[in-house]
């Protein structure tokens, strides 16, 4: 009877009263608690570099290049370090090259080199 009860007053006012208890005594209160550490970071003058998943796939083609110092067969040993040298370079290339190319243009809207 008592849930019967609750639910139709919380139902009332689906907006507020959605997240109550029964056994609260007043509304909770909503707190935002995200904070911009790139905003704090730029205010006490530190430079964050931009997010990447670069690393993940360098990290990757590390670990294929580590089996392969493992004493497996030499034709397991050699795929494993071909495997592991094409995935590593591949993330070196997209970091540096990708990535930093998005990240500072070359050229300006109006058209304008600057070096």
């Amino acid at each position: 009877m008592a849930s019967a009860a609750f639910k139709a007053w919380q139902s009332a006012d689906p907006e507020r009263r959605s997240e109550v208890s029964r056994f609260d005594m007043v509304y909770p209160v909503r707190v935002d608690t995200t904070v911009d550490y790139v905003a704090r970071a730029r205010k006490l003058g530190i430079h964050l570099s931009p997010n990447s998943n670069w690393p993940f796939v360098i990290s990757f083609g590390g670990g294929f290049l580590a089996f392969a110092a493992i004493p497996f067969p030499a034709t397991v040993r050699i795929v494993l370090a071909v495997i592991g040298g094409l995935i590593f370079l591949w993330g070196i290339i997209g970091w540096v090259v990708i990535d930093d190319t998005q990240m500072f243009p070359t050229e300006s809207p109006n058209g304008e080199v600057h070096h």
